[in-house]
Order: C-alpha cells, then structure tokens, then sequence
C-alpha cells in the first residue's frame, strides 16, 4: 500500500475501453462521496495501446504505477478475438501474479430474476492464472491446434487455502471444490488432492467435493446449498458467469483478483463499445468490485456504506438503470450514482449485508520445485508425429525404422484413442499420431539417448513436433494411457 504525503492511499487507476471510463467514473464519485482518504493515479491499458503498438496493451508507465500502488481499480479492456494480441486483462493478472480470482454472487432487491427468494450468496474462487489460460498454444499440424494444460501444486495450494480464508473472514461455514478429475486425473485430480490435504488445516468449515458437470446442474437446480467455490481457471470463468446470471446478470457481477503483492479490482463484464457514451449503462459491478478494494483497503466502514447504498437504492426502485426496468423507465449511469450517494448513510429493514473481516492471504514455499520426490523413472516416451497415412500402414512402417533400438514401439493413438494395434476402434484419423515407446525389458529405463536416436531414426521419414517422457515418481506412473491401452 501506497500512502501519499497527505495520508491518502493511493491506487492506480485504469479506465479501460467502451464503456470503462463511465462505471470507473461512477465508483470514483461514490468513493470520494464516502470520505474515504483514497487518491487516484490514472494510467492507460487495453485498445489505445494495442493501437499504439504496444503488443501486450499494457504499457511501462502503468507497470510502475502498480509496482508502487500495489492496488488497482480497472475498468474493462477490449481484447482482439481469435487473432493478434494477447489479451491485456490476462497480461495484468499474470504480471502480477494475482492468483485468485473472487466472484460474488447475491440476490439483490428490486432484481428480479427465476431464482429471486431462493437467497443465493456466494463466492466463486477461481485459480486465475494457471489451466488452459496459461495460453500455450501451438499448431502442431494444419489440422491440428494443441493448448496445454498446466495446474502445479503450489497454485493449487495457493487457491485452496485462499478460498477457506475468504469462507473465514465472510462467516462462511462450507466451501466446495469443483473440478473434472474424473477425467483429468493427474491436473483437475491435483486441485482435489490438495484442496482435501489443506482442508484438514480448517475443520471449523465444512468442506466437500463435487464434479464440476454435477456442480453446474447443482447450481441451476439448487444454487443456494453453496456458500464458496473453489475451481481451476477456466472453470471458474463459466461458473461465475453463470451464477452472475442467476442474480441478475453481469451488470451486477463485480470481482477481485487476488495476489500476495497486488490486487486488481474490475466488473466481471465486457467494454460493451455500442453502449460507451451513452450514459446508459449499470455501473453496479464495477461499484461492487470498488467495494472489495475499500475493504482489501481497510476501509471498511465505507464500503458498508457503499454496499448498504446499493442495497437502498435497488430497493427504492425509482432510480435503477435499464437491465433492470427496461428502456422506457431507465436511469440514466449518472442519475443512479446520483442516487446511490444520496442513500449513503440509509440501511435497509428487510435486507442486510454480511460482516467481513480481512482476508489473511496465504502464504506457501516460495521456491519452485516445492514438491520433492525420493526416486524417479524415465519408463517410456511419447513422439508425436504428423502423418497423412492410416494407422495400419503407419505402425508397420514405425516399427521397422526403429527397429534394433533399446525400446519398442508399444501403440499408436489418435486424439486420445488408441488406433494401432488396432482393437476395432471406429476413431476418425486425424494426422497427428502419439507414438508411445516403451523400454525392451520393462525394468529398464528409456535414455535420453535412447529417445534421441528414436527421434532420430523417425525423422528420416516423418515429421515429429512434441517429445514428452513418460516418468514414474516414487514408483508411481505420472501419464495417463490412451483410451484402449493396456
């Protein structure tokens, strides 16, 4: 934290595109209504920059800005789709290594929606910047794009353990850990490996886990029987959507992005660039997420203030904006901040807001290989490699140049099934193929100059694009099989 000579605490402000500077605009009154001693630094990110040329739209002056202030308020960034640029919302968090990404969901008054008086009220933890958001991404053949999917331990420990902070420091008694390991054992299995071993660590809070197919069912079918979710990346990213949907949508959807060193305040939706000017808009999310930043902040009694005004405000309904009414009886942006000043200081009789004390962050080893294993096996590896013929011809023909080397070729598979040996398998081909090779006697290791000399002899007549060793830790085998194998 920042503090100015003026005992102000600074944070870095970006308004962003579209619609961005009029909700950033809207929070910044509300806050400076409050009293509460904040000062802003504004700094640019997202399209001006990508236009200037600056790939990563997050120019060097607003990297030092948030060095210094450690906190920021943000208004959405446009991000180009499908080509060019990364986006710049991505670069922030992973530049800053905020990890987590909070997301609550609550029923509000006046926001009518199917699920209105069911009391949804709860916060969606995801993993913010590791799983397929690590963006690593390659073309392996013309036909065929991989990403990879990266989860280690120590994010996982990381968004555990924030999650069970957050359920403490809000009153929370339960948090639910949502992933896919059912099918992805090894990364969606590590989240629920150690959210169960940090959990020991809480028995005050109850804790469980769910398949993610199930908990989205469970969520449209029963959304209240959830108090704090915890769940990778990209799982966090639909779930929170879909929630936000349940309680009015994503003009009411704010967020944090938590880290050890920086926090990142913004709405969960889009520049929205058809409404930008217009004086139109619902600032309530990016009023919500300026609300975690006060209390990130310490200033607590002026985000109650803020929450209790929206709660007035949406309860009145005389002043609520077009997401909410419909275009004839719509505020205006500006009138509804208007009015959600005016209601500073009111309280509602029917609705309340919970209690919140500071979230104790989590802290883990900070070296990089925080898992150590006694012994480790190199059993076999995996060649990929492109090639237009069918797998009858292609398994023969692999065998033969490979021929009189220390491993042998063990099968062959196609997007995850196996093809050859064939079992009988009715699989599509594509051209890329997982050729997996395994030590002549299972007892031995494959060598690095083993996999060099198959790499070798398998090149002289096609081409490969991926190496992966296929290891055992502790005498336990870390790869999956394909589907059919052995």
């Amino acid at each position: 934290m920042h503090i100015t000579p003026t005992g102000e605490k600074l944070v870095t402000v970006i308004p962003g595109d579209g619609i961005g500077p009029e909700v950033v605009g809207a929070a910044q009154r509300i806050i400076e209504a409050t009293g509460a001693p904040i000062a802003w630094e504004t700094r640019d990110a997202g399209e001006q920059v990508f236009l200037r040329g600056l790939p990563s739209g997050v120019p060097p002056e607003t990297i030092e800005s948030i060095h210094k202030t450690r906190v920021v308020l943000k208004g959405p960034l446009g991000t180009p789709v499908g080509f060019g640029e990364k986006s710049a919302n991505v670069t922030l968090r992973k530049l800053f290594e905020t990890y987590g990404n909070l997301r609550p969901v609550r029923e509000l008054p006046g926001v009518i929606t199917p699920y209105s008086g069911r009391g949804i009220d709860l916060v969606i933890v995801r993993e913010n910047v590791e799983d397929l958001y690590a963006g690593i991404e390659h073309q392996q053949t013309p036909g065929v794009a991989q990403c990879l999917k990266l989860i280690s331990r120590k994010g996982c420990e990381k968004i555990s353990r924030l999650a069970f902070e957050v359920a403490r420091a809000e009153g929370r008694g339960s948090v639910a850990c949502f992933t896919k390991s059912n099918i992805m054992k090894l990364t969606e299995g590590l989240l629920k490996r150690t959210f169960e071993e940090v959990a020991l660590e809480y028995p005050d809070i109850e804790s469980w886990h769910v398949i993610v197919d199930n908990g989205a069912h469970q969520l449209v079918k029963k959304p209240e029987q959830y108090e704090v979710i915890v769940t990778t990346n990209m799982n966090g990213d639909i779930l929170s959507d879909l929630t936000s949907a349940q309680v009015g949508g994503l003009g009411f959807a704010g967020s944090a992005n938590i880290g050890t060193d920086v926090a990142i305040f913004e709405a969960v939706h889009g520049s929205a660039p058809k409404y930008a000017g217009r004086d139109v808009i619902n600032p309530t999310a990016l009023i919500l997420s300026a609300v975690m930043m006060l209390r990130h902040l310490g200033e607590f009694e002026a985000a109650l203030d803020i929450e209790h005004a929206i709660i007035a405000t949406l309860e009145d309904g005389t002043t609520v904006t077009r997401d909410v009414v419909g275009d004839e009886a719509a505020a205006s942006t500006t009138a509804y901040t208007d009015a959600v000043i005016a209601n500073l200081g009111r309280r509602s009789e029917r609705w309340s807001v919970r209690e919140h004390r500071p979230i104790l962050l989590p802290r883990v080893a900070p070296e990089p290989d925080s898992v150590k294993v006694a012994a480790r096996r190199v059993v076999g590896v995996d060649i990929f490699v492109e090639s237009g013929d069918q797998a009858e011809d292609l398994g023969p023909a692999i065998e033969e140049i490979t021929s009189g080397l220390p491993a042998r070729l063990k099968m062959i598979s196609s997007r995850g099934t196996k093809v050859y040996p064939s079992m009988g398998a009715m699989t599509d081909y594509v051209d890329h193929w997982r050729c997996r090779f395994v030590p002549l006697r299972e007892e031995n290791e494959v060598s690095d100059e083993t996999i060099t000399a198959l790499m070798g002899r398998i090149a002289s007549r096609y081409r490969w694009m991926h190496v992966e060793k296929l290891q055992e830790f502790d005498g336990e085998p870390v790869f999956s099989k394909a589907q059919g194998e052995d």
